[in-house]
């Protein structure tokens, strides 16, 4: 399904797109989601993140958006109503205040970290994005967590696609033995991806 797809419904609703940990734990009430893409960007691990999966010391990588006329960007939409609209302060402190996005409209709402944002931590190979990723945690869990339920999810529901950004950082993370040894602890919990349901 494409987001072009999302018809307006007769009673005032907001959609809200996530392509990074909002497809795996949104944390807010929505009336219904559905996979979905967004032309035009690519998704890069170039934000820094000093909360939720980092520090100051340290600050972890997390996914924002940068502009890519010929790329799609696969993700979850989430319809939130007018009476789940308390979620949007939610969404605003989770993602602005602490995690350094601001507010774009595409056809949803959706939070992008753009390169004028103080940690916001621009290109890298991917060798050093995971390295990066390897040793940062912060107040949410581990930054390998992060990357491997973003991989997880791409897998489980857009097996298709290929997001060449996000496998490679994986695949390094993945090769270093004494990374791999830990990653069972520091999943705890299987995610569940609600998908087309409501909450």
């Amino acid at each position: 399904m494409k987001l072009l797809d999302i018809t307006v419904s007769e009673k005032p609703s907001l959609w809200i797109f996530g392509y990074g940990s909002l497809v795996w734990k949104p944390d807010f009430k929505y009336k219904i989601n559905y996979v979905g893409y967004i032309k035009g960007f690519s998704r890069r691990f170039w934000h820094g993140d000093n909360f939720h999966r980092g520090d100051k010391d340290l600050p972890g990588r997390v996914v924002t958006l940068v502009e890519d006329h010929d790329a799609c960007t696969w993700g979850v939409a989430y319809e939130v109503t007018d009476s789940q609209m308390e979620s949007l302060h939610y969404l605003n402190v989770r993602e602005a205040v602490l995690g350094g996005y601001c507010q774009g409209s595409l056809l949803a709402l959706v939070y992008i970290a753009t390169s004028d944002n103080p940690i916001y931590l621009g290109p890298a190979t991917p060798t050093e994005i995971a390295a990066q990723i390897a040793i940062c945690r912060g107040n949410t869990g581990h930054n390998i967590e992060y990357l491997l339920r973003l991989a997880e999810f791409m897998r489980l529901y857009c097996p298709e696609v290929e997001d060449d950004h996000l496998f490679s950082i994986e695949l390094v993370k993945l090769n270093d033995h004494e990374g791999t040894r830990n990653l069972n602890l520091l999943i705890q919990s299987p995610t569940s991806y609600p998908l087309g349901h409501s909450v």
